[in-house]
């Protein structure tokens, strides 16, 4: 009897989740991403800063995923999961719901932010698509998002981190708000638009001294395509304040910082910009370049820091069949050097070239 009772739970459970999935529609996909680049750094990139070091990178990338679109009636839903570069465990990408209803679209999930926009098809040896080298790019993070045509409005889950430095092992991180972002989409004549901004508070409590220092970042920019034929040009420029306290990832991000004379926390300055320009020779060949630049700024106590960064690239995408890619590539990242007061230190350099490998399925 007993038995039986668990082969009759287990038909029930097997039968709730089956009849609501037969009544959507399911569109899986999956995307195997590889790349094979040559990446040369400078002593000043290397561990030891000693000596110049060639390494080759031949390997899965954490880009390749596999998921599915599901659509029944209003509601519609996806999911979508990848895996860790480092130890090649399953993580999760992408997981939301959505509801049409009429007027809008309610998003509920882990996705993309509003500020992200896609300009570049860069590969390098993370495939990071122009993101971290003058498009803003803040991950895949958990929100609640409303869009009504081309306006996009979300609560998404805070960044907070910690800098009053000294006593961070007995500080704590107190949030009472959502990251904000807001962005839209339009097409003026062949040109299409995408703006935004966001903003992002949360205080650093430091149980030690029962003090309490606000931290608040903003982000705002405007991006475009402009494509009249063959030729297209696409570009990207933001700004913002304590840009790593927001929460984007970038080669040379700045957040904002403890002043222990004033015993308060000092703002970041960030500026970047994006411009890519391409080509499509034919259906098989694009030829596509691109250069970004990130500036940072901040003054601590009297004391200024300016850390820049400039990167460039130049790819040809090879496009053997449907679904099949090879992009051969070529970039180069300069970290150019800080400045502190009048000292400054390089930061050296990383070139790579090779090619990644693409086949969507």
């Amino acid at each position: 009897m007993k038995k039986l009772l668990v082969l009759l739970s287990a038909i029930a459970f097997v039968v709730a989740f089956t009849v609501p999935a037969m009544a959507a529609d399911w569109g899986f996909y999956g995307s195997a991403r590889m790349c094979t680049f040559m990446e040369d750094n400078s002593k000043e990139q290397t561990t030891a800063g000693l000596f110049d070091d060639s390494d080759l990178g031949w390997k899965s990338l954490g880009s390749s995923r596999f998921g599915a679109n599901a659509k029944a009636g209003d509601i519609g839903g996806k999911f979508e999961a990848g895996f860790s570069e480092s130890d090649s465990n399953t993580t999760l990408r992408q997981i939301f719901g959505t509801w049409n209803f009429g007027a809008g679209q309610l998003l509920v999930g882990q996705t993309y932010t509003p500020s992200f926009y896609v300009i570049s098809n860069q590969t390098t040896t993370a495939d990071i698509s122009g993101l971290k080298m003058g498009s803003p790019y803040g991950g895949r993070l958990p929100m609640v998002q409303l869009k009504v045509g081309g306006l996009k409005i979300a609560a998404i889950k805070p960044s907070a981190t910690l800098y009053v430095q000294g006593t961070s092992a007995t500080n704590e991180l107190d949030t009472s708000l959502p990251k904000l972002e807001v962005s839209y989409d339009l097409k003026v004549g062949p040109v299409g638009l995408h703006i935004w901004g966001g903003y992002n508070s949360y205080a650093e409590a430091v149980t030690a001294t029962d003090k309490e220092y606000d931290i608040d970042s903003t982000l705002y920019g405007v991006a475009f395509k402009f494509a009249p034929g063959p030729f297209y040009v696409n570009g990207s420029v933001y700004m913002g304040t304590n840009n790593a306290s927001y929460g984007l990832i970038g080669y040379e991000t700045m957040g904002a910082a403890y002043n222990s004379t004033a015993d308060s926390i000092e703002d970041a300055d960030n500026l970047a910009y994006l411009l890519v320009a391409g080509f499509k020779v034919s259906d098989m060949l694009t030829l596509e370049a691109g250069y970004g630049v990130l500036e940072n700024e901040k003054t601590v106590a009297g004391t200024k820091t300016e850390d820049t960064f400039n990167g460039y690239y130049i790819q040809a995408p090879i496009t053997l069949a449907k679904g099949m890619t090879i992009i051969p590539e070529y970039g180069k990242f300069d970290y150019d050097e800080v400045k502190v007061a009048s000292s400054t230190t390089k930061q050296g350099d990383m070139s790579y070239f090779g090619a990644k490998w693409q086949i969507d399925f």
